[in-house]
């Protein structure tokens, strides 16, 4: 008991100091890259595009010297949190308006296709029906389906929660099964694989 409580109280106070250590950090801003604060609503607008976060009243957020700089009243637990919490999104949101964020899956499977016409995405995943998927208009969807490999769907958004959230909901219309490996997988991830069944007798 006494060992598990002490790893438990050790690990909260890493992961503590952790969060704390990364809100420390300034944020640079790219050039082209705008920043506004308006009572707490955090605005960063850039060429691909622009995105808002509110923040908690307790933590500050300005700009000085072209670097977003958070930072917070106290050392308390919640405060430290709160601190790398948005030091971490307001850096995705500074990373997605200048670079933006992409995925790109494969459908593994033989049949399988995906094509779309604007924002809806139609897939052919081996079921008796195809599949419409309406996308948010914060993302861009292209489809790829060149002889010879797999057909492709890749996602790009300035908004790096909203394109993970798509891209799970996505892949979990046809999970990659764990013997052959069929259904919607990350391009270049690593599956584990199951050995089949042996048919073999003595």
């Amino acid at each position: 008991m006494l060992v598990v409580k002490f790893y438990v109280t050790y690990h909260n106070l890493e992961e503590e100091t952790n969060m704390s250590r990364i809100g420390k950090l300034p944020i640079a801003l790219p050039q082209g890259v705008e920043f506004k604060n308006e009572n707490g609503l955090v605005t960063i607008k850039g060429t691909k595009g622009s995105l808002t976060q509110k923040v908690d009243t307790d933590i500050q957020v300005a700009l000085e010297e072209g670097h977003i700089v958070v930072t917070r009243p106290t050392d308390q637990k919640r405060h430290k949190a709160l601190h790398g919490l948005y030091r971490s999104l307001l850096a995705n949101m500074v990373k997605g308006v200048s670079e933006g964020y992409k995925t790109e899956q494969e459908l593994v499977g033989v049949g399988y296709r995906a094509a779309n016409k604007g924002q809806m995405l139609e897939l052919s995943l081996g079921y008796s029906h195809n599949i419409s998927f309406e996308l948010p208009v914060e993302i861009k969807v292209t489809t790829t389906n060149e002889k010879g490999q797999n057909p492709k769907v890749i996602l790009e958004s300035a908004d790096k929660q909203l394109i993970g959230l798509v891209a799970a909901k996505i892949r979990s219309l046809r999970k990659p099964e764990p013997y052959k490996g069929k259904g919607i997988k990350f391009s270049g991830e690593v599956l584990r694989r199951k050995a089949g069944k042996s048919a073999s007798k003595k």
